[in-house]
């Protein structure tokens, strides 16, 4: 079975925000507030300020989105733009946010990333044991790191 961007996006908690300030510097970040269809990806600004100030002097951006336990995800490669509370895109692309964030998160921006590449992250032991299916990368993974399924 292919594993799609809509699989990433289902399993993951957290998406991974990589952006690089004005002098060079790169900085990942988590973030917690993200939604993703065939349109767009998009993230809330609730405490991402370094995030923003980043995307305002280099807009180019990589997302990744792994699903921990069965070691696979994606990457999004592209340019991100900031959506200011009060705009008329903001609006649009606000509601799936506002949705998962609820009333204990306020959103003062959108990320907006225009999505140029897509490509497949692998843990390294999807290619040492390619006979393994996803179920058992999940078990192992969960025997590994202590943790079980409800």
């Amino acid at each position: 079975m292919e594993w799609t961007i809509d699989d990433t996006c289902r399993h993951s908690v957290l998406c991974w925000l990589a952006t690089v300030d004005g002098e060079g510097q790169p900085s990942v970040s988590p973030k917690e507030i993200w939604h993703h269809d065939e349109d767009s990806f998009v993230i809330a600004d609730i405490a991402s300020s370094g995030s923003v100030r980043a995307i305002r002097e280099h807009p180019r951006v990589c997302v990744s989105l792994i699903d921990v336990f069965r070691e696979r995800g994606h990457k999004l490669i592209g340019g991100a733009e900031i959506m200011k509370d009060g705009t008329s895109r903001f609006e649009e692309l606000v509601p799936p946010l506002r949705e998962k964030a609820g009333p204990d998160f306020p959103i003062r921006n959108v990320i907006e990333v225009r999505v140029e590449r897509i490509a497949p992250i692998l843990a390294p032991s999807w290619r040492f044991f390619p006979e393994r299916d996803a179920d058992e990368h999940m078990r192992r993974s969960q025997e590994t790191y202590g943790v079980r399924p409800r």
